[in-house]
């Protein structure tokens, strides 16, 4: 094992306060970067899962409990993968319902609500909690228009309940308008904010005052470049400017040609990315400087991930199992700063 050595004592201490103490840290095999690589563990295998190889729209609730979409194969349908596997919600008025991403919230009227995207109808489908019981048992289309392309992902601001949509078509060589960016309101109003290459993965930050989304470009049926724009948000009117670059995977670490996929932030705004292809998270800070990669042992195309647990601090990355390619696998790596989505669920009361 090859044992990372930081250049100066204050590094050393950076590094081994970035992960918790029962972390494994080794150099990983890229030679662009030199920073620390942590091990995460199975934690839904193919000889357990309940979830199928479309597994997506990892999500936390209000109690940290962790869910994902394509259970039991299922693309209409949703699952709890926390403890023990359930079915969350199903699409039983939309036969060809094909959801995607799923975030939740705490409505004004105190009921906690998933939001999950429906690509096939380019829709968001609402189901909430009357009464606080723990039954979703009410649904309803939230918003939708035909000029979006999916939505693929999605991110929240909750201090609003303004949802940010993400969306993509992928071919041989992509142009802008291969992917878009669209919000809703709290009513269900739905904008279209911007065209772009392939739009994917996509998040808020702590503070609400920034959005970030992937973009990927194809050229000759090759994946060519990966980054991660940010933009200045204004969570209430739904509005971004100042468009720019946080991190050029390319230039970063030489992946440009693995997609982003789902990113999450936790509390501090670093963001935990899912490298597509390359079998890995990547741990970026809010300057866009790479912090530390978590592998994964079960995936190597790995879709989504969520920081969820009783306390927000565990990370769960989602994907086709590497074991049986036909079935969804979850592994899981504990982390020491709880997850935006977590924490601000737990400020809504």
């Amino acid at each position: 094992m090859k044992v990372f050595i930081p250049t100066s004592v204050s590094a050393l201490l950076l590094a081994l306060s970035s992960f918790s103490s029962n972390s494994v840290c080794a150099n990983p095999e890229d030679a662009h970067s030199r920073v620390p690589v942590y091990y995460a563990k199975p934690y839904l295998t193919a000889a357990t899962t309940m979830f199928g190889a479309l597994i997506e729209g990892a999500a936390v609730d209000k109690s940290g409990n962790f869910y994902a979409i394509h259970f039991n194969s299922t693309k209409s349908a949703a699952g709890r993968a926390f403890n023990k596997q359930s079915l969350f919600y199903l699409d039983k008025a939309y036969k060809d319902a094909w959801f995607n991403g799923m975030r939740f919230n705490i409505g004004r009227d105190g009921v906690q609500e998933a939001y999950l995207g429906d690509l096939t109808n380019h829709r968001v489908v609402r189901v909430r909690d009357p009464g606080n019981k723990g039954s979703f048992g009410y649904s309803e289309t939230f918003c939708q228009s035909p000029g979006m392309l999916q939505p693929n992902d999605l991110a929240i601001a909750h201090s609003t309940g303004r949802l940010f949509l993400s969306g993509m078509r992928f071919k041989a060589n992509s142009v802008v308008g291969d992917g878009d960016l669209w919000t809703c309101d709290s009513n269900g109003v739905a904008t279209k904010l911007g065209t772009f290459h392939r739009t994917n993965g996509i998040e808020v930050s702590p503070d609400e005052k920034t959005l970030y989304v992937s973009e990927s470009i194809n050229k000759g049926d090759k994946v060519v470049s990966n980054v991660i724009l940010a933009f200045d948000l204004d969570a209430d009117k739904g509005t971004i400017r100042n468009k720019r670059k946080l991190v050029d995977f390319g230039q970063l670490d030489g992946s440009g040609a693995n997609d982003v996929d789902g990113m999450r932030a936790d509390e501090q705004g670093n963001l935990y990315v899912a490298r597509w292809g390359a079998g890995r998270i990547a741990k970026v800070s809010p300057a866009g400087k790479l912090l530390a990669y978590i592998k994964l042992p079960s995936i190597a195309e790995v879709t989504n991930l969520e920081l969820a647990g009783p306390n927000g601090k565990d990370l769960f990355a989602v994907g086709a199992c590497k074991a049986d390619p036909s079935k969804g696998c979850v592994d899981t790596y504990s982390v020491p700063v709880g997850g935006r989505a977590f924490k601000s669920l737990q400020a809504k009361g």
